[in-house]
């Protein structure tokens, strides 16, 4: 579980070109989460070299705008799909499907360390040379956004005080949508369905939750003359929400590798698995049903003993009653 995190790094407002909207094998739209972590990572390696002595140990992210590169006026909807990049002889290369998606976002890390006022310009400065998703950071598009500066946000240490501190910096955020993790509605999923079928496994459950389901009833005619009639109703799951499929991070296929013993890896001197990715539901909500900033965070929870390399959101353990 997430610790209470001693500073907030906000980064508000960023407009991203072009991030991969193709989040896995099996689902697409936002980007996953995973790249939002790999930013984080490189981030605070950045700063690091920079002589900031500063630890980030989550990520959240606020969508205040997503618009799919996808046709609108077709069925089935596809993507837009354009040739680049074109060849060494400047002939435009055959096309590759790719999902893309224009974004605006704001960024929200869980910081430890000296995080003084200067960390913040900085940190903003470097996002702007990075890849998000794919993705390029484009500048503010009115002087509006630049209104809404990136700031270090010290966490109350008076329990007291934090939850109208809290609610201040919620509504900051609004409008916009956050995603969570609800893996407690999958396996929640899971039981309903194995009353009916005890064989069912949580791959069901997850393709029963990602996807709508058609049941056809019938109605008795009225009277002898007539046929029964059948008619088809979408089965909802019983929680409401905006409930979405998303990958949560990689599982192994096989053991550690040593470094270099896989030809065309990227990188020669780390070690290499090959993995699969892994799957579990999100919600998304509005920054003002929640009752902490944390509820928002990512983080890593890896096992690589166990080949398991994911992430985790502590959404539900916060919104659970003590």
């Amino acid at each position: 579980m997430l610790d209470e995190p001693q500073h907030l790094l906000e980064i508000p407002r960023l407009r991203v070109q072009n991030a991969n909207a193709i989040s896995s094998p099996m689902t697409w739209g936002f980007p996953a989460m995973s790249a939002f972590v790999g930013l984080m990572h490189t981030l605070e390696r950045s700063l690091v070299d920079r002589g900031v002595d500063i630890v980030f140990d989550a990520v959240g992210v606020i969508c205040h705008r997503i618009e799919p590169q996808i046709t609108e006026d077709t069925f089935p909807i596809t993507f837009r799909l354009t040739r680049n990049p074109v060849g060494k002889d400047g002939a435009t290369a055959a096309i590759v499907e790719e999902g893309r998606t224009h974004l605006e976002i704001t960024l929200v890390f869980a910081v430890r360390g000296d995080a003084g006022p200067d960390v913040a310009q900085t940190a903003e400065h470097l996002v702007h040379q990075l890849r998000i998703a794919g993705g390029t950071v484009q500048p503010p598009l009115h002087d509006k956004q630049r209104r809404w500066p990136s700031r270090i946000i010290p966490m109350s240490d008076d329990p007291a005080k934090r939850p109208n501190e809290y609610r201040r910096l919620l509504r900051r955020w609004l409008p916009g949508f956050t995603l969570v993790a609800r893996d407690d509605l999958l396996q929640g999923h899971l039981q309903n369905l194995r009353q009916e079928d005890p064989e069912c496994s949580l791959l069901d459950a997850w393709l029963d939750l990602a996807r709508l389901n058609m049941e056809c009833r019938t109605q008795p005619p009225e009277n002898d003359e007539e046929e029964p009639r059948a008619q088809w109703e979408a089965r909802l799951p019983r929680e409401t929400g905006w409930f979405v499929p998303i990958p949560v991070g990689y599982g192994a296929l096989g053991p550690l590798l040593d470094p270099g013993t896989v030809k065309a890896a990227r990188d020669l001197e780390t070690p290499f698995r090959f993995v699969e990715s892994l799957y579990s539901i999100g919600q998304w909500l509005s920054p003002h049903r929640l009752t902490t900033p944390t509820q928002l965070l990512w983080y890593p929870d890896s096992d690589p003993d166990q080949g398991r390399y994911r992430l985790q959101n502590d959404f539900t353990r916060h919104n659970t009653p003590a």
